[in-house]
């Protein structure tokens, strides 16, 4: 709005102008000096010289002041001299080459471009006006040769000057930072990019990031169009990689940016707690930074910025230090070969005529120029630009240099391909020098391509820009004044990933407060063994570190979760690595296994040798009660069920998973139902005595077999449909016991396992039943005292199993299904069979038949309790 203003406010001032005031063109205005060089020819050159610093005030007091008061002084950018000497450089070459222009010279006309949308313009209307007058429409002698500007160090300068000189069909080359916003050519016709694109600048700056391991920065970017682009492109990135942004901060324009926000901002980034901050600016939000009054130290912080902001040109010493060891993405040029020697010969008394030299020369020199003298004084007669830090001037030629270079041999290739076609001469003025009108150029600079000097290709077509490639270079500040620019890494946008990106990390240069490579996140690494947990509510780069699961490893920093280990594998102690797991099984060669094997071998021999002993006392009173037939039947049970329990140690195979539980189901019916038999036969045998009892008829001996061979018989179908539809087979268990892979047999059908369980059990609590109910009878070898107990311990035995198999796996699983088959069966043989064998061992005289009756006897009873069945 305020250019709009300016511009209608001398619009009407041109139309009261009056064409005998030909003295207007001698006007004075205080926009700077500026450096004229006539030629057939005019190029305008349009370099941010000088900046002029403003008292930091309250918005409201400027309007309490007199304008000439808020500029305080005008401050010369020494550095940015370099740009004139380019087109110096680039003019003076042109005009020396016989094969370009011949017979034309070139001349160019330099102004100041202020951060001012007011200051731009009337620098455009000057140019275009003439030496010193700022009124459009108004033409002094020199405008007939103005042909196109070179200017736009930002995107900001290329705008405003646009809005002028678009009016004129001026063609304007920007040498600034590439912006997208400037291709429109619906609004920008007349502009001209010559530097690569920097879309790839973010990606290059978070590789950058990624591979120092900095997940927590701070982003710091101008206020405009272009910043707001940068960080959406490197949010998104960053997001990509799991980069995480602290704070995210924007330098507002200079004619809104006071003291008190440059506190703010700069206090800001120097208490947050990233170390590394990206800065991304350009010249203009740079000297905002550099020239307020008081300046704010902050160390301890990596800055990661572009060239578009030089931290070397910073005027403050305390500026400079804030921003010293900074890593620098900048352009990749090649050096022009005769631009070095030209400098070597450049100093004010080769170029009298040129103010702003001298100003450069008394600047960086500390010379006593009198700008009111005519005379010059001798100053450093033997100075050369080569003696300069690089603080006031970069003897290598910058990307802005180098693209002011090729804008003016743009336009010398642009007006020599219009001479070559002689029908686009308008005609020669009648001093022989030649007028073209500038729009004239447009075709031929859409379409210009040439080869520069140090071989590069230039275009002039935004499509056929390429990407920038960047150089990585590390800004050193000493105590002694020294300011170095370091190559320590490199990024191409256009080789394959894992080329593209290098970094010397011995080269670089850290500030003091690091003596190693600084770290930048917001959580330490998790290492080995952990994994993240994000801290809720917060950045997903703020988490906590925690254990790995049983069974999952780490084996890499900050993994956001463990991974499961193999089936075959399992995690170390540590958790940071996977194992290959031993295949086990309940062995003979293990404690446990041989423990159990001699324990079952033990039993069973002990079966054995009682077998004997009843054989042997066979015809004793003790042997033939309570049916001796049945005793026999019992002690082979046991004894095989001791030993089906070696079936479930050793090597699972098929043979013997099939065999495992058929045997043990089918010996402990057959040892259950024996004992069921015996308990029936004890209370048959005890009715049968009572006169008139029908209970005679099944006294006998085919009673008690046909009960074991119906029970077992009942058994066997079940054993029969299990391995029928279900039958066990080989397994492996790979998840009880972390470090083994368990060789076992699985059962095929749980049902029908728990099945035979159920009816053993169900014919164990027949027993129990009928043997504590008849534990009272009269008889002086009565059996069902002692099958109550062993009943009694059975039942506990596999009662206790059941909760046990099921909450154990793998061996002891097996162990514990083998050690209540040896517990209950040694139960069994105790409870039933040791009393009996203590009396025929230990108490013979017990065992006869006048003991017998003298007993029955003594206890009043007048029957004989043997009965005539026993036998």
């Amino acid at each position: 709005m305020l250019s709009l203003l300016f511009l209608f406010l001398v619009l009407e001032l041109s139309q009261s102008i009056d064409h005998k005031e030909a003295s207007l063109c001698f006007l004075k205005r205080d926009l700077g000096p500026t450096h004229y060089k006539d030629g057939d020819l005019i190029i305008g050159g349009f370099f941010p010289l000088m900046i002029y610093t403003m008292s930091f005030l309250e918005p409201w007091k400027y309007f309490h002041m007199h304008p000439e008061k808020i500029v305080d002084t005008y401050q010369f950018q020494e550095k940015h001299y370099s740009q004139v000497l380019a087109l110096v450089f680039a003019v003076e070459e042109i005009n020396k080459d016989p094969n370009l222009l011949p017979n034309i010279t070139l001349g160019f006309h330099i102004y100041n471009t202020y951060p001012s949308d007011v200051r731009t313009l009337e620098s455009s209307l000057m140019w275009l006006s003439g030496q010193r007058l700022a009124v459009p429409n108004y033409y002094c002698e020199k405008q007939g040769k103005s042909l196109a500007v070179i200017g736009g160090a930002y995107s900001e300068l290329s705008v405003q000057m646009a809005s002028l000189l678009e009016l004129y069909k001026f063609p304007q080359i920007t040498y600034g930072p590439f912006d997208s916003s400037l291709t429109d050519k619906v609004h920008f016709p007349s502009v001209y990019q010559l530097a690569a694109k920097d879309s790839t600048l973010a990606l290059g700056m978070v590789r950058l990031m990624v591979h120092f391991k900095w997940t927590w920065v701070g982003l710091v970017a101008t206020d405009n169009i272009r910043g707001e682009r940068f960080l959406c492109d490197i949010k998104e990135e960053m997001a990509r990689k799991g980069v995480c942004a602290n704070f995210i901060e924007k330098i507002p324009p200079s004619e809104k940016y006071t003291a008190d926000s440059h506190h703010c901002i700069m206090q800001r980034i120097d208490r947050s707690s990233a170390n590394v901050i990206v800065i991304y600016e350009d010249d203009n939000s740079l000297m905002t930074l550099q020239y307020v009054p008081v300046p704010y130290l902050i160390v301890g912080k990596v800055w990661i910025t572009t060239s578009n902001g030089d931290f070397t040109m910073i005027p403050q010493k305390v500026g400079v230090q804030s921003f010293n060891r900074a890593l620098i993405f900048s352009g990749k040029r090649k050096e022009i070969p005769s631009f070095k020697p030209f400098l070597r010969t450049v100093n004010p008394a080769k170029y009298p005529e040129d103010i702003l030299l001298k100003r450069f020369w008394n600047s960086v020199f500390q010379c006593p120029y009198d700008f009111n003298k005519s005379e010059r004084e001798d100053c450093h007669q033997n100075a050369s630009l080569e003696m300069l830090p690089l603080g006031y001037l970069d003897v290598s030629m910058s990307r802005w240099s180098y693209n002011i270079y090729n804008a003016a041999y743009a336009v010398a290739w642009a007006l020599h391909n219009i001479l070559l076609t002689r029908s686009e001469m308008e005609h020669l003025s009648d001093e022989g020098s030649l007028v073209l009108y500038p729009w004239k150029l447009h075709p031929f600079l859409r379409n210009i391509q040439f080869n520069n000097s140090a071989g590069d290709q230039v275009f002039m077509d935004e499509k056929r820009i390429p990407m920038e490639n960047y150089d990585i270079t590390n800004f050193a500040d000493f105590q002694n004044g020294t300011q170095v620019l370091v190559k320590v890494g490199e990024f191409m946008s256009h080789a394959p990933f894992g080329e593209d990106f290098s970094i010397r990390e011995r080269v670089i240069m850290w500030n003091e407060f690091y003596t190693k490579t600084p770290c930048s996140v917001c959580s330490e690494s998790c290492g080995p063994g952990y994994q993240k947990l994000a801290r809720k509510g917060e950045s997903i780069c703020c988490f906590d570190c925690i254990p790995c699961p049983e069974g999952e490893i780490s084996n890499q920093t900050d993994m956001d979760k463990c991974i499961t280990c193999p089936e075959d594998e399992y995690a170390n102690t540590e958790r940071n690595h996977c194992l290959q797991k031993t295949v086990t099984y309940l062995a003979y060669d293990e404690t446990l296994g041989m423990t159990l094997a001699c324990t079952a071998l033990l039993f069973c021999v002990l079966t054995v040798m009682i077998i004997r002993i009843f054989v042997k006392h066979q015809n004793t009173p003790i042997v033939k009660a309570n049916n001796r037939t049945l005793s026999y039947i019992l002690l082979l049970s046991l004894s095989q069920c001791f030993l089906s329990s070696l079936l479930f140690i050793g090597k699972p195979t098929s043979v013997t998973c099939l065999l495992q539980q058929t045997i043990f189901g089918i010996t402990f019916t057959m040892a259950i139902s024996s004992i069921l038999a015996k308990t029936i036969t004890v209370v048959l045998a005890f009715k049968a005595t009572t006169p008139g009892s029908r209970s005679r008829k099944w006294v006998g001996s085919r009673t008690p077999i046909s009960i074991i061979i119906i029970c077992c018989l009942i058994q066997m179908i079940l054993c029969g449909i299990w391995l029928l539809l279900s039958p066990p087979f080989p397994d492996t268990d790979r998840h009880s016991e972390p470090e083994h892979i368990i060789l076992q047999c699985n059962e095929g059908s749980l049902l029908a396992f728990y099945f035979v369980l159920g009816y053993m059990g169900f014919l164990a609590l027949g027993s129990f039943t009928v043997a504590f109910l008849a534990r009272q009878l009269p008889d002086t070898f009565n059996e069902t005292k002692f099958i109550t107990f062993s009943m009694l311990i059975f039942c506990s035995v596999w009662v206790s199993f059941l909760p046990t198999y099921q909450s154990t796996k793998g061996r002891t699983m097996v162990a514990v299904e083998v050690f209540s088959i040896l517990s209950s069966s040694a139960g069994l043989l105790g409870c039933i069979f040791f009393p009996k064998c203590y009396v025929i061992i230990l108490r013979p005289q017990w065992n006869t038949v006048e003991w017998i009756n003298h007993k029955s006897y003594a206890r009043g009873r007048h029957h004989s309790k043997v009965f005539p069945h026993a036998s």
